[in-house]
């Protein structure tokens, strides 16, 4: 697939990383020529230097054959204007745009054809404020992410000791729960992943990623480790687009406070918000801290756009008692060296986003794609079409399809119902299937499982 990213930012740059590492053929564009050349480096990439949205640049970079084009810059307007001129000057098939702008955002008759024509609308801030909010609805959980509309959910945790299955194999998951039906999609053991069988046993530490209807998801954690206490009080330092949206998704059922450094901002949130206590000062502010009683909180996050200061503000809190802290983190780097000591969960905007984005660039009817453990694997959510002689997966028993290595089939959500994946389980036209992928470079083949007949040719 020819593909042009207009934008070498931590978005498009991570983009870029997963979509070359795929075999297409990938054009980035930027103003940067620093940034393109690092890029151009390391992966084998087309780069060119200019403004994103003119003509002259787009054609540089191959708008006239491209199937796909990407803009996420960080100006909204250059990224729409972007798309119309591919739209009316290169007739480009998909148009997928990055907007952060609400007052855009909540005008959905501008994108179409007749007037912005975007096919794919991206909010990065929405994004991970779904995010956020999952793992706040689930105590303990170091991920939680939705398939088929939130009826099936994978989730992973830590599995500590004391857990009712810590020591266990995974076969006694089904003897401790009888009721309840869940899979084992992947275990990542001192950062090394294992393919879960019957007779895995379940070691103190393992990261587990399991499967389930979204009424199992709070039995099956408990059988993992012990159950946190439902969270009531978050503390939110930072005020931006994030944390304001955060506030105004969770106000009604906890007590939210925000921290924010600008009065004026503190007064728009103030106005804007319903429950919420807005406090104007630093997160890294001791005494402040203290003042606000933040041992009592449950949850810390720090949602500021300054890594360093949501780092030193989630330290500062987890010192002073805060129960759980999440820090939002926009360099990679620094991603792998926080999460797991003082500071809990480490979210990436960028991990977090370019799932949304690989779900339109997938082959085959792909619904959905998850980046998790920070890039290192990837959760599907894919729709089987055709019937048993056009594809290889309908009609097929889930131990009779040729799956690439290192990838599982978790559940199946047919009609409204979840079925968890067993091996004698037969896949049908229009089965949503979930699948765990811990080697990314055979998601091709993944994808290929799902293509139907003629395309193969």
């Amino acid at each position: 697939m020819k593909i042009i990213i207009l934008g070498a930012g931590q978005v498009g740059g991570t983009l870029a990383e997963h979509l070359a590492s795929e075999a297409n053929d990938i054009t980035v564009v930027d103003t940067d020529g620093e940034r393109l050349r690092d890029l151009g480096d390391r992966l084998d990439i087309r780069t060119v230097q200019g403004r994103a949205s003119l003509p002259t640049v787009l054609r540089q970079a191959g708008a006239d054959d491209a199937d796909m084009l990407v803009a996420v810059t960080n100006s909204d307007e250059t990224n729409m204007v972007a798309c119309q001129v591919a739209y009316s000057l290169f007739h480009t098939p998909t148009k997928i745009a990055r907007v952060r702008e609400s007052s855009y955002l909540s005008r959905e008759e501008l994108f179409d054809n007749d007037h912005i024509p975007v096919d794919v609308l991206i909010s990065p801030e929405q994004v991970v404020t779904n995010y956020i909010k999952r793992l706040i609805e689930h105590p303990g959980a170091l991920q939680v992410i939705d398939f088929a509309e939130g009826k099936a959910q994978l989730v992973a945790v830590k599995a500590y000791y004391g857990g009712p299955l810590v020591g266990q194999q995974l076969r006694q998951i089904r003897a401790h729960m009888p009721n309840v039906d869940t899979r084992v999609a992947a275990i990542f053991r001192r950062d090394r992943p294992i393919k879960p069988h019957g007779d895995t046993v379940i070691e103190a530490d393992d990261e587990v990623f399991f499967i389930a209807a979204k009424k199992d998801i709070r039995a099956v954690m408990g059988e993992l480790r012990r159950i946190d206490e439902t969270n009531k009080r978050v503390v939110i330092a930072g005020g931006g687009q994030i944390g304001e949206r955060l506030a105004e998704a969770i106000e009604s059922r906890y007590q939210v406070k925000i921290i924010e450094m600008s009065p004026a901002r503190c007064r728009h949130l103030s106005d804007n918000l319903e429950s919420t206590v807005v406090l104007q000062g630093s997160a890294s502010d001791k005494d402040l801290m203290l003042e606000e009683n933040i041992a009592e909180a449950d949850i810390f996050l720090a949602l500021t756009n300054d890594d360093e200061a949501n780092i030193m503000s989630s330290l500062l809190a987890k010192r002073l008692g805060a129960r759980k802290v999440m820090t939002l983190i926009n360099n990679p780097a620094y991603v792998d060296l926080v999460q797991g000591g003082d500071i809990d969960i480490a979210i990436s905007p960028q991990l977090a986003t370019i799932g949304t984005l690989l779900a339109h660039v997938r082959r085959g009817d792909i619904v959905s794609v998850h980046s998790l453990r920070r890039g290192a694997a990837e959760a599907i959510e894919a729709v089987a079409h055709g019937d048993s002689k056009s594809s290889k997966v309908i009609g097929k028993a889930i131990e009779d399809i040729a799956l690439p290595p290192g990838t599982t089939i978790g559940a199946i959500i047919r009609d409204e119902g979840v079925l968890i994946a067993h091996d004698d389980t037969v896949i049908e036209a229009g089965d949503h299937v979930i699948l765990f992928v811990v080697d990314k470079k055979h998601i091709r083949d993944v994808e290929k499982l799902f293509h139907v007949g003629l395309s193969f040719f």
